[in-house]
């Protein structure tokens, strides 16, 4: 009886101790013991409801703020996500070294995580010799902690396919607030095009973030109006998501991202009239050497263009080829070509991962400097995923990361033409689209060091490996699926 009641008590007597201690912390101007509660909550559920966590981590992503955009920052690190991917990748890693078989084989001999494991590897290769040690290492140790949580925790809560969309979800209704509050923002400011760089902090620190995740989630919410099994219900919120992300793209005035999702309905239609891989790979070829013959022509007639960026959306869709006056356009070029003028100085192993930043001003030649141009590290990156690496990680870092977006773009084209019609293959279609858009977004911008890209791109990248590993037989496309469940 005793026993009993002292159990009883444990929980009430637990609160008051806790009202007395925050009072008297908050009586000391010390704030962070509220976060108590909230901690020991999340604790928990890391150990009793991991999958629950992850879905919720999808949803906070949106909304999450890095330390660095506050007064009290100083610290790269977004609140609540990353924290808590932390905690869930050294629980993951412990398991691992206890536990083989917490991931599946089959999903370590993929080759897409191979690609991945060797970037990681190669990374790890360029910290030793970087020219900023501490700088790589932290780079290093956050790709790590997206990678773990959003590819392999994420390769066992896919496992499910309700988890899939729950997934999905969840970060497009967190993406649905973040909209709202920044067209709420928009319109104090008239829609300005001014406006648009600065409207959707603290959330996001520019435009151009913000207009990638909007485009990266488009070809899904399309997807999600008439998707089968759904209810009449979910297929109205779908229209009503489509909407909202629609305008929030629209207004975000990101040049990048209107045309990734351009490209993403290219390929969409490749792979509606079943185009074969090769001719895509054929066509690209001779394109490439068209450009490469002409380029002194096509540099004339894009330096004939002197539409800027401006509120009129016919102007600023004209001024995306504007490389004579628009001093974003001639700012990109210069980190690209300082990227490579960096390439040239360290071939073989870069200057280090997350170093591009801190390192690239003295490469930067005057004929390529503009009105907005800084030596001081303060102005963001390569602006690209593809020469970030190239400077930051050598000649093989570029090639690790075409690697993955070229065996991605393969093995989904190929696996969309086998797989047999219903949901999963319109799940692929949707997800698949939804990473080309980064895909091509990636070549103008590069935000894989942010939990904003990360969590979607390596979630959708799982997606992709284990559609192919439960489609990797299937050779007739009439043939029914199995279920997601790969055990």
């Amino acid at each position: 009886m005793a026993v009993a009641l002292s159990r009883s008590w444990w929980i009430p007597i637990t609160c008051v101790v806790f009202v007395l201690l925050n009072a008297l912390f908050m009586v000391g101007q010390f704030y962070w013991f509220n976060l108590l509660p909230v901690i020991l909550i999340i604790a928990w559920a890391m150990v009793y409801a991991v999958d629950n966590l992850l879905i919720f981590v999808s949803f906070a992503t949106p909304l999450s703020i890095n330390l660095e955009e506050l007064s009290i920052g100083g610290i790269g690190i977004s609140l609540p996500t990353e924290p808590i991917m932390v905690g869930l990748t050294v629980l993951f890693l412990f398991k691992l070294g206890v536990e083989r078989s917490t991931i599946d084989k089959r999903i370590w001999q993929h080759p897409i995580t191979y690609i991945i494991l060797a970037q990681i590897g190669w990374m790890l290769l360029c910290t030793i010799t970087s020219s900023m040690p501490m700088v790589s290492i932290k780079f290093v140790i956050a790709r790590v902690w997206f990678v773990t949580t959003m590819f392999f925790m994420v390769t066992r809560l896919f496992r499910e396919e309700k988890n899939v969309h729950r997934f999905i979800w969840a970060y497009m209704l967190g993406l649905a607030v973040v909209v709202i509050y920044t067209l709420v923002r928009h319109w104090q400011n008239q829609f300005s095009q001014e406006a648009a760089h600065w409207v959707m902090t603290p959330f996001y620190k520019d435009h151009t973030g913000y207009g990638a995740i909007l485009a990266f989630f488009l070809p899904y919410s399309v997807n999600a109006i008439a998707f089968p099994g759904f209810s009449f219900m979910k297929r109205v919120a779908a229209t009503f998501l489509f909407v909202i992300l629609a305008t929030g793209l629209l207004f975000s005035y990101t040049r990048a991202a209107w045309v990734s999702l351009i490209g993403a309905v290219g390929f969409f239609l490749i792979m509606r009239f079943r185009i074969p891989l090769w001719t895509l790979v054929f066509g690209a070829v001779v394109l490439g050497g068209i450009a490469w013959s002409q380029q002194e022509q096509i540099t004339i007639a894009m330096q004939r263009n002197t539409e800027e960026s401006s509120n009129d959306l016919g102007e600023h869709v004209k001024s995306i080829s504007n490389i004579s006056s628009d001093a974003s356009n001639l700012e990109r070029i210069n980190r690209w070509n300082s990227a490579l003028r960096m390439f040239l100085d360290r071939p073989l192993m870069g200057f280090g991962p997350g170093t591009y930043m801190f390192q690239y001003a003295p490469y930067q030649a005057s004929e390529d400097r503009t009105i907005i141009s800084t030596n001081f590290g303060v102005q963001g990156n390569a602006h690209s995923e593809y020469l970030g690496p190239l400077a930051e990680q050598g000649l093989l870092g570029i090639l690790l990361m075409l690697a993955l977006v070229l065996t991605s773009v393969s093995i989904a084209m190929r696996l969309y033409a086998r797989m047999p019609k219903g949901a999963d293959r319109r799940l692929l279609l949707a997800t698949f689209l939804g990473l080309v858009t980064y895909y091509l977004h990636g070549g103008l911008n590069n935000f894989l060091d942010t939990d904003k890209a990360s969590v979607p791109f390596w979630a959708f990248t799982a997606l992709i490996v284990l559609l192919d590993l439960r489609y990797r037989n299937t050779t007739d496309p009439g043939q029914v699926g199995h279920k997601m469940q790969l055990d």
